[in-house]
């Protein structure tokens, strides 16, 4: 019942985000989200990184995604002669490697804080730049990402629940099945499908074989979510939301499907467009 409850607040909150907050906004209201995630993820990477300033983290991810969203609060920064990316690329490197030196924590601890540090930004940065970029170039195709996202989780949970047999990743998640994974797939495409005669007039096989990707990582990003929390050894990653547990909780299919999904998109319009 507290699911229900929860889907019923945040659904509508989600729908008035997507189509009618201005992208500076948005970016705000994402990045606040994600970032309630971030803070969770390193109460989490404290347990196998105590001394390495892992808390670094919800600072350093607003600014990598804003670099990630050159346009979406009206600044260009190629207009100053340098590519954001390739900033990154070349410093990020070295501020974590730095952090990880000078914290003198144990070589064990600081090549594990290291690992997370590297791991924790994309994993959080690269999916709010991929929303943003999405709600400001077509908030339908967002909201279809979002249909594939819940709807595909809240089938693999009720429909794996009374009907899950065969575990999934019985390590990682214990009462994950294949029969869930598969009621969670066949309620992403359905989502695409109906989409597609909603907003097309019929069925696109491209979006549609692209739902299925992208359902397939939403459901590996909450696996990795479940690994995490295994390793830490807690149930949830937080409270935040009743009947869902934290944010990452809620959020972890999202990580990885918003991503998969914006680049998907790109390269279906690439192609559309030919050489």
């Amino acid at each position: 019942m507290k699911r229900l409850l929860t889907a019923a607040v945040t659904v509508p909150l989600a729908l008035v985000a997507v189509f009618r907050l201005p992208s500076p906004w948005f970016f705000v209201l994402v990045t606040l989200l994600i970032g309630a995630a971030v803070v969770e993820f390193v109460r989490l990477a404290r347990r196998a990184a105590p001394r390495v300033p892992v808390a670094v983290l919800p600072w350093v991810v607003p600014v990598a995604a804003l670099a990630a969203s050159p346009g979406v609060l009206g600044w260009h920064p190629q207009a100053l002669g340098w590519d954001p990316m390739i900033a990154m690329a070349a410093l990020v490197p070295l501020g974590f490697g730095a952090l990880a030196l000078f914290s003198r924590a144990p070589l064990a601890e600081a090549v594990s804080g290291l690992g997370l540090l590297s791991f924790g930004l994309p994993y959080f940065a690269v999916p709010i730049a991929s929303l943003c970029h999405l709600q400001r170039s077509d908030p339908w195709l967002l909201l279809l990402l979002l249909a594939i996202v819940w709807l595909g989780d809240s089938a693999a949970y009720y429909l794996g629940t009374r009907f899950g047999r065969h575990k999934l990743a019985p390590v990682v998640s214990p009462n994950k099945s294949w029969q869930g994974a598969a009621a969670g797939l066949a309620a992403s495409v359905l989502a695409a499908v109906a989409w597609g005669w909603w907003r097309l007039g019929a069925p696109s096989a491209s979006l549609v074989l692209l739902a299925a990707v992208t359902a397939v990582a939403a459901q590996i990003g909450d696996l990795v979510e479940s690994m995490i929390k295994r390793a830490a050894g807690v149930k949830d990653s937080g409270t935040l939301f009743p009947g869902h547990g934290g944010a990452l909780d809620r959020l972890d299919a999202l990580l990885f499907a918003a991503p998969v999904w914006h680049l998907g998109l790109r390269l279906l319009r690439w192609l559309e467009a030919g050489p």
